[in-house]
Protein backbone atom coordinates (compact mmCIF):
# COMPACT_ATOMS: atom_id res chain seq x y z
CA UNK A 1 0.00 0.00 0.00
CA UNK A 2 1.20 3.50 -0.94
CA UNK A 3 2.46 5.50 2.05
CA UNK A 4 0.44 8.79 2.77
CA UNK A 5 1.91 12.05 1.79
CA UNK A 6 3.26 14.32 4.57
CA UNK A 7 0.64 16.91 3.34
CA UNK A 8 -1.80 14.30 4.01
CA UNK A 9 -0.68 13.05 7.00
CA UNK A 10 -0.56 16.79 8.20
CA UNK A 11 -4.15 16.94 7.77
CA UNK A 12 -5.28 14.07 9.52
CA UNK A 13 -3.61 15.22 12.77
CA UNK A 14 -6.04 18.25 12.32
CA UNK A 15 -9.12 15.71 12.35
CA UNK A 16 -10.56 15.07 15.94
CA UNK A 17 -11.31 11.40 16.05
CA UNK A 18 -14.47 10.10 15.90
CA UNK A 19 -15.69 13.71 16.34
CA UNK A 20 -19.23 14.78 13.95
CA UNK A 21 -18.66 18.10 12.37
CA UNK A 22 -21.30 20.66 11.76
CA UNK A 23 -20.96 21.67 7.88
CA UNK A 24 -19.92 24.92 8.56
CA UNK A 25 -17.33 23.97 10.87
CA UNK A 26 -15.80 21.10 8.35
CA UNK A 27 -15.59 23.86 5.88
CA UNK A 28 -13.90 25.96 7.97
CA UNK A 29 -11.47 22.67 9.15
CA UNK A 30 -10.91 21.69 5.28
CA UNK A 31 -9.67 25.16 4.60
CA UNK A 32 -6.96 24.70 6.79
CA UNK A 33 -5.47 21.43 5.55
CA UNK A 34 -2.36 21.97 3.39
CA UNK A 35 -3.08 22.60 0.16
CA UNK A 36 -1.61 20.67 -3.40
CA UNK A 37 -0.59 23.19 -6.27
CA UNK A 38 -3.81 22.24 -7.88
CA UNK A 39 -7.34 23.70 -7.33
CA UNK A 40 -8.87 20.57 -5.46
CA UNK A 41 -12.59 19.69 -5.81
CA UNK A 42 -14.78 19.34 -2.74
CA UNK A 43 -17.09 16.89 -2.40
CA UNK A 44 -19.72 14.98 -0.34
CA UNK A 45 -19.75 10.77 0.03
CA UNK A 46 -23.14 9.39 1.47
CA UNK A 47 -23.22 5.76 3.21
CA UNK A 48 -27.06 4.86 2.71
CA UNK A 49 -29.19 2.63 4.35
CA UNK A 50 -30.36 0.78 0.93
CA UNK A 51 -29.92 -2.48 -0.72
CA UNK A 52 -27.70 -1.54 -3.35
CA UNK A 53 -28.94 -4.91 -5.49
CA UNK A 54 -32.26 -4.17 -5.75
CA UNK A 55 -32.89 -1.86 -8.66
CA UNK A 56 -36.31 -0.10 -7.08
CA UNK A 57 -33.21 1.42 -3.49
CA UNK A 58 -31.05 2.71 -6.40
CA UNK A 59 -30.81 6.43 -5.84
CA UNK A 60 -30.21 8.82 -8.54
CA UNK A 61 -31.23 12.06 -9.26
CA UNK A 62 -29.80 15.55 -10.31
CA UNK A 63 -29.06 19.24 -8.65
CA UNK A 64 -28.21 22.51 -9.98
CA UNK A 65 -25.32 23.77 -7.60
CA UNK A 66 -25.74 28.13 -6.98
CA UNK A 67 -22.42 28.31 -7.25
CA UNK A 68 -21.73 25.74 -10.02
CA UNK A 69 -18.64 22.48 -9.56
CA UNK A 70 -16.12 25.01 -10.66
CA UNK A 71 -15.77 22.13 -13.29
CA UNK A 72 -16.26 22.89 -17.12
CA UNK A 73 -18.61 20.15 -19.01
CA UNK A 74 -18.06 19.39 -22.47
CA UNK A 75 -21.43 18.53 -23.74
CA UNK A 76 -22.96 16.49 -26.67
CA UNK A 77 -26.30 17.63 -27.67
CA UNK A 78 -28.15 15.07 -29.96
CA UNK A 79 -30.60 16.87 -32.23
CA UNK A 80 -31.44 18.06 -35.48
CA UNK A 81 -32.94 20.84 -37.27
CA UNK A 82 -33.71 24.23 -35.69
CA UNK A 83 -32.68 22.60 -32.67
CA UNK A 84 -28.97 22.92 -33.58
CA UNK A 85 -28.66 26.44 -33.68
CA UNK A 86 -30.08 26.57 -30.43
CA UNK A 87 -27.91 24.06 -28.63
CA UNK A 88 -25.02 25.26 -29.97
CA UNK A 89 -26.18 28.80 -28.75
CA UNK A 90 -26.39 27.46 -25.24
CA UNK A 91 -22.81 26.03 -25.10
CA UNK A 92 -23.07 22.26 -26.25
CA UNK A 93 -19.12 21.63 -28.17
CA UNK A 94 -20.44 18.99 -30.31
CA UNK A 95 -24.16 19.05 -32.03
CA UNK A 96 -25.31 16.74 -34.34
CA UNK A 97 -26.96 13.10 -34.88
CA UNK A 98 -26.24 10.01 -36.24
CA UNK A 99 -22.34 10.99 -37.82
CA UNK A 100 -21.97 11.88 -33.71
CA UNK A 101 -23.44 8.44 -32.88
CA UNK A 102 -20.99 6.72 -35.44
CA UNK A 103 -18.18 8.48 -33.90
CA UNK A 104 -18.70 7.72 -30.41
CA UNK A 105 -19.49 4.26 -31.27
CA UNK A 106 -15.71 4.42 -32.64
CA UNK A 107 -14.35 5.31 -29.67
CA UNK A 108 -14.09 8.98 -29.83
CA UNK A 109 -15.23 9.92 -25.95
CA UNK A 110 -14.09 13.29 -25.27
CA UNK A 111 -17.12 14.97 -23.31
CA UNK A 112 -18.36 15.10 -20.15
CA UNK A 113 -22.45 15.34 -20.50
CA UNK A 114 -24.94 13.85 -22.85
CA UNK A 115 -28.13 15.31 -23.98
CA UNK A 116 -30.07 14.04 -26.13
CA UNK A 117 -34.09 15.49 -27.94
CA UNK A 118 -36.64 12.56 -27.53
CA UNK A 119 -36.62 11.89 -31.73
CA UNK A 120 -33.05 11.11 -31.74
CA UNK A 121 -33.54 8.35 -29.31
CA UNK A 122 -33.49 5.51 -31.37
CA UNK A 123 -30.19 6.83 -32.19
CA UNK A 124 -28.96 7.45 -29.19
CA UNK A 125 -29.98 4.02 -27.52
CA UNK A 126 -27.46 2.34 -29.54
CA UNK A 127 -24.87 3.43 -27.46
CA UNK A 128 -26.64 2.14 -24.01
CA UNK A 129 -23.03 0.06 -23.87
CA UNK A 130 -20.96 2.79 -24.29
CA UNK A 131 -22.45 5.34 -22.54
CA UNK A 132 -25.00 3.58 -19.84
CA UNK A 133 -21.62 2.01 -17.70
CA UNK A 134 -19.96 5.85 -17.57
CA UNK A 135 -22.91 7.42 -16.14
CA UNK A 136 -23.63 9.44 -19.41
CA UNK A 137 -26.25 7.85 -20.83
CA UNK A 138 -29.06 10.54 -21.63
CA UNK A 139 -32.18 9.86 -19.46
CA UNK A 140 -35.60 11.61 -19.04
CA UNK A 141 -34.90 11.31 -15.07
CA UNK A 142 -32.28 13.87 -15.02
CA UNK A 143 -33.97 15.82 -17.50
CA UNK A 144 -30.75 15.19 -19.87
CA UNK A 145 -33.38 13.65 -22.59
CA UNK A 146 -35.94 16.67 -23.49
CA UNK A 147 -37.46 18.68 -26.53
CA UNK A 148 -35.77 21.58 -24.89
CA UNK A 149 -31.75 20.77 -25.43
CA UNK A 150 -30.98 24.17 -25.54
CA UNK A 151 -32.54 24.85 -21.93
CA UNK A 152 -30.96 21.47 -20.84
CA UNK A 153 -27.72 22.33 -22.24
CA UNK A 154 -27.34 25.64 -20.53
CA UNK A 155 -28.26 24.29 -16.96
CA UNK A 156 -25.28 21.50 -17.37
CA UNK A 157 -22.80 24.59 -18.16
CA UNK A 158 -24.25 26.62 -15.38
CA UNK A 159 -23.41 23.69 -12.65
CA UNK A 160 -26.06 21.07 -12.81
CA UNK A 161 -24.46 17.45 -11.54
CA UNK A 162 -26.02 14.46 -11.67
CA UNK A 163 -25.38 11.41 -9.06
CA UNK A 164 -25.93 7.62 -8.73
CA UNK A 165 -25.50 5.63 -6.02
CA UNK A 166 -23.09 2.93 -6.35
CA UNK A 167 -22.85 -1.17 -5.62
CA UNK A 168 -21.21 0.50 -2.28
CA UNK A 169 -24.62 2.17 -1.45
CA UNK A 170 -22.23 5.06 -1.45
CA UNK A 171 -23.01 8.34 -3.64
CA UNK A 172 -20.16 11.13 -4.28
CA UNK A 173 -21.03 14.55 -4.71
CA UNK A 174 -19.28 17.01 -6.29
CA UNK A 175 -20.27 20.63 -4.43
CA UNK A 176 -17.14 23.37 -5.53
CA UNK A 177 -13.73 23.92 -5.36
CA UNK A 178 -11.53 24.45 -2.01
CA UNK A 179 -10.61 28.03 -3.68
CA UNK A 180 -14.46 28.83 -3.24
CA UNK A 181 -15.56 31.04 -0.41
CA UNK A 182 -16.96 29.32 2.45
CA UNK A 183 -20.24 30.59 2.28
CA UNK A 184 -20.48 29.27 -1.49
CA UNK A 185 -19.33 25.53 -0.18
CA UNK A 186 -21.87 25.54 2.23
CA UNK A 187 -25.06 26.67 0.01
CA UNK A 188 -23.73 24.03 -2.46
CA UNK A 189 -23.77 21.30 -0.03
CA UNK A 190 -26.50 22.27 1.16
CA UNK A 191 -28.11 22.00 -1.73
CA UNK A 192 -26.68 18.73 -2.63
CA UNK A 193 -27.49 17.09 0.80
CA UNK A 194 -31.58 18.46 0.17
CA UNK A 195 -31.68 16.77 -3.13
CA UNK A 196 -29.78 13.54 -1.80
CA UNK A 197 -32.38 13.23 0.78
CA UNK A 198 -35.60 13.86 -1.69
CA UNK A 199 -33.97 11.12 -3.58
CA UNK A 200 -34.46 8.37 -1.14
CA UNK A 201 -36.64 6.09 -2.60
CA UNK A 202 -39.82 5.07 -1.21
CA UNK A 203 -38.93 1.08 -1.03
CA UNK A 204 -35.64 2.33 1.08
CA UNK A 205 -36.82 1.01 5.28
CA UNK A 206 -34.45 2.06 8.12
CA UNK A 207 -31.66 4.80 8.25
CA UNK A 208 -31.49 6.10 4.57
CA UNK A 209 -28.35 8.09 5.18
CA UNK A 210 -25.88 6.67 7.54
CA UNK A 211 -23.07 8.47 7.35
CA UNK A 212 -21.85 12.01 5.47
CA UNK A 213 -18.29 13.05 5.04
CA UNK A 214 -16.85 15.95 3.70
CA UNK A 215 -13.56 16.10 1.92
CA UNK A 216 -11.03 17.31 -0.99
CA UNK A 217 -9.49 15.54 -3.53
CA UNK A 218 -6.00 14.73 -1.92
CA UNK A 219 -7.89 14.96 1.91
CA UNK A 220 -8.92 12.94 4.58
CA UNK A 221 -12.13 12.61 4.87
CA UNK A 222 -14.58 14.71 7.47
CA UNK A 223 -17.31 13.27 9.25
CA UNK A 224 -20.65 15.58 9.15
CA UNK A 225 -23.00 15.26 12.27
CA UNK A 226 -26.15 13.92 10.85
CA UNK A 227 -28.30 14.28 13.79
CA UNK A 228 -28.19 18.45 12.42
CA UNK A 229 -28.29 17.87 8.87
CA UNK A 230 -31.48 15.72 9.61
CA UNK A 231 -33.13 18.21 11.50
CA UNK A 232 -32.70 20.93 8.53
CA UNK A 233 -34.52 18.55 5.90
CA UNK A 234 -37.18 18.07 8.32
CA UNK A 235 -37.25 21.57 8.53
CA UNK A 236 -37.35 22.29 4.98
Amino acid sequence: MKKPSKRHQAAVKLVEPNKNYTLPDAIGLLKKFPRPKFDESVELHFQLGIKPDQTDEVVRGSVALPHGSGRSKTVVCFCKGEEVRSAQAAGAEHVGGEELVAKIQGGWMDFDAVVAHPDMMREVSKLGRVLGPKGLMPSPKNGTVTPHVAKAVKEIKAGKIDFKSDKTAGIHVACGKVSFSDQAILENAAVAIKAVYQAKPQSAKGDYVKRVYLSATQSPGISLELSSIASKQQEE
